[in-house]
């Protein structure tokens, strides 16, 4: 008998296990799909201001109220993240072995159902704040896409004037006012064509309208928190959508889609909030949770006994078939931890935000060199790189003949992207790796073995080819000091304002100094027309118990200038304001209550 050639022995083992995982590939495909979901949107919303970019200008009154925004884009950018030092790698490997054999041994002596109990409810209200967070940027998406902030068609860009309930189109050559249009639909390209009755087009801006809508919301306690923020519709809707979910998943039933779009939202949150700030940190935490996996994982029983008995959001969730010796009808599920989503994840989100980084250092390298500065070292204005899906779905993106060197950047949200596209391909590379081992050796795979392999070598690789290696290692991701010389002063000078409350030695610089130079009487007769205006905020507040007031910016249909008295008028004294409950103390003594009281007469 013939012996057989490796070549033929190795292509019958490749058919025997495809035939085997042919069933199981709609599985693994959603796996995979449902992997890089989180990472994509979690990276995509992580972006800011980097470091080679200057801030952008804010944007006046008139024109915040021109537009239907549903807040400024900056703010969009104003999250804080927790960036990871390298003491981290050390730090991190060891909280979670030691949390994971905490958990091994509750379970292995205690059972699970308390546990589960417990950990249920914590993460429900964990998972409430995610879930909001993830169901208000989803609800943005889709809005963007039926009622974009502008369009494009017939040669022209169309933008929206709410107060005339219009669309105003200039050409794109950078047109004047004569080569202005209208149109009246509020539906973007093409389905603004469509010829619609008065009434439907009317309720259609009104539901514009009314999904763009936002208010300032603020509760005071007395002595006890004053809190503001904005309110929008959207976030109404999420509350409504995430607060019944969160109730079914904790004191109903725990369906696989339910766990899945709980572990989307805490992915989407943890990828926009933590991250290392430099790809040496980042290298260093995946490394030593490379050896972290491999521990658990094959040498003890503790992560799969974990991961297969809690039932809480810690994992994603995927129907398969079931196996060769399983009845038909059995639900079997595979499982994949959302430590292998949010820990390569960091990482290419960082690669993101470096692909930022170069793209606005290039184009101030570029306006240099048209302005002819020499060496000095030129920011271009940073232009929001978040959001608009629908405006890029529904606008025409043209490069310009000559380079961009002032915002509106034609491609500032669809910008270069060489790290972010390898690390992702490096993330499926270890991912498919993981999958077919798993497959071949029928046993539960370290996935973080093949996917930080995967992500650092194509990161470390893509710089070496581009040799970008030195720009690479040099660059950071922390958080900048302002360089904002007006907010520098008043940083300073807030200590000294508030020493009254500080230490003996933050009063001392705070005694008030004789200033050399005489004031005039109009900025004497202005500075006791503003201490006046502090002291009865100041006496207002102190009076207030219990305050919750709602104020809605409403839009301005003409630019008629402001009297004094209305520029000067506390939120409270405005009419957008609406004080939804309001308690005061008397400020009166109780003897002049007294002699004014009724009964005394």
């Amino acid at each position: 008998m013939d012996e057989v050639s490796p070549f033929a022995e190795v292509l019958g083992q490749a058919i025997y296990h495809f035939t085997l995982i042919k069933p199981l590939l709609p599985t693994y495909g959603h796996l995979l799909v449902s992997a890089l979901f989180p990472i994509y949107i979690g990276a995509h919303a992580s972006l800011s201001k980097p470091s080679s970019a200057a801030k952008s200008p804010k944007k006046s009154q008139e024109d915040r109220y021109e537009s239907d925004t549903e807040e400024d884009e900056s703010l969009g950018d104003a999250h804080k993240m927790e960036g990871l030092a390298p003491s981290d790698a050390l730090m991190f490997p060891l909280t979670a072995g030691l949390t994971l054999g905490g958990l091994y041994l509750v379970i292995k002596y205690m059972g699970a159902d308390l546990l589960n109990k417990i950990l249920g409810y914590y993460f429900s209200q964990m998972g409430m704040l995610f879930a909001i967070a993830f169901l208000k940027d989803c609800f943005a998406v889709v809005r963007s896409f039926f009622f974009p902030r502008k369009y494009s068609g017939s040669g022209r860009i169309w933008k929206p004037k709410p107060a005339e309930r219009v669309f105003q189109g200039a050409r794109e050559d950078g047109s004047s006012s004569e080569s202005l249009e209208v149109r009246h639909s509020p539906l973007p390209g093409i389905m603004g064509a469509i010829p619609l009755p008065h009434a439907v087009r009317a309720a259609l801006w009104t539901c514009r309208e009314v999904s763009y809508w936002r208010a300032r919301l603020r509760i005071h306690v007395h002595r006890l928190f004053n809190v503001e923020c904005w309110l929008s519709v959207l976030d109404l809707l999420s509350v409504a959508v995430a607060l019944p979910a969160i109730g079914y998943f904790t004191f109903v039933t725990k369906p696989w889609w339910l766990t899945n779009f709980l572990g989307f939202s805490f992915c989407y949150g943890t990828l926009q909030f933590m991250s290392p700030s430099t790809f040496i940190t980042g290298s260093l935490i995946l490394g030593s949770l490379f050896f972290y996996d491999i521990y658990f994982v094959y040498f003890t029983p503790l992560m799969v006994t974990v991961a297969k008995t809690l039932d809480v959001p810690i994992k994603l969730l995927f129907p398969r078939p079931a196996g060769p010796g399983e009845a038909p009808d059995t639900i079997s599920l595979a499982m994949l931890g959302l430590g292998d989503i949010i820990i390569p994840g960091m990482m290419v989100g960082l690669a993101l935000r470096f692909d930022l980084y170069l793209y606005y250092k290039r184009k101030g390298m570029r306006k240099v060199q048209t302005e002819g500065n020499g060496s000095e070292i030129v920011k271009p204005v940073y232009q929001s790189a978040t959001g608009g899906w629908g405006e890029r779905f529904w606008t025409r993106s043209v490069a310009p003949s000559e380079p961009e060197l002032e915002p509106p950047y034609h491609d500032a949200r669809s910008f270069p992207k060489p790290y972010f596209t390898a690390s992702i391909i490096g993330y499926v590379l270890g991912m498919l790796a993981t999958l077919v081992v798993m497959q071949i050796f029928d046993h539960p795979q370290p996935a973080l073995l093949y996917l930080v392999p995967g992500v650092l070598l194509s990161l470390w690789g893509t710089a070496l080819v581009r040799k970008e290696v030195h720009e690479m290692w040099d660059f950071s991701d922390a958080e900048e000091e302002d360089e904002d010389p007006g907010v520098a002063d008043a940083e300073t000078k807030e200590p000294v304002e508030a020493g009254k409350q500080g230490s003996l030695f933050s009063r001392i610089p705070s005694t008030p100094k004789e200033s050399p130079e005489k004031p005039s009487k109009s900025e004497e007769a202005s500075d006791k027309s503003q201490a006046g205006k502090s002291d009865k905020k100041e006496s207002t507040e102190k009076l207030e118990l219990f305050t919750i007031s709602l104020y809605h910016p409403r839009k301005r249909e003409t630019s008629k200038p402001k009297t004094p008295t209305e520029r000067g008028q506390s939120p409270e004294e405005d009419e957008n304001w609406a004080l939804v409950g309001s308690v005061e103390r008397d400020a009166e003594p109780p003897a002049k209550r007294l002699r004014r009281s009724p009964r005394q007469h």
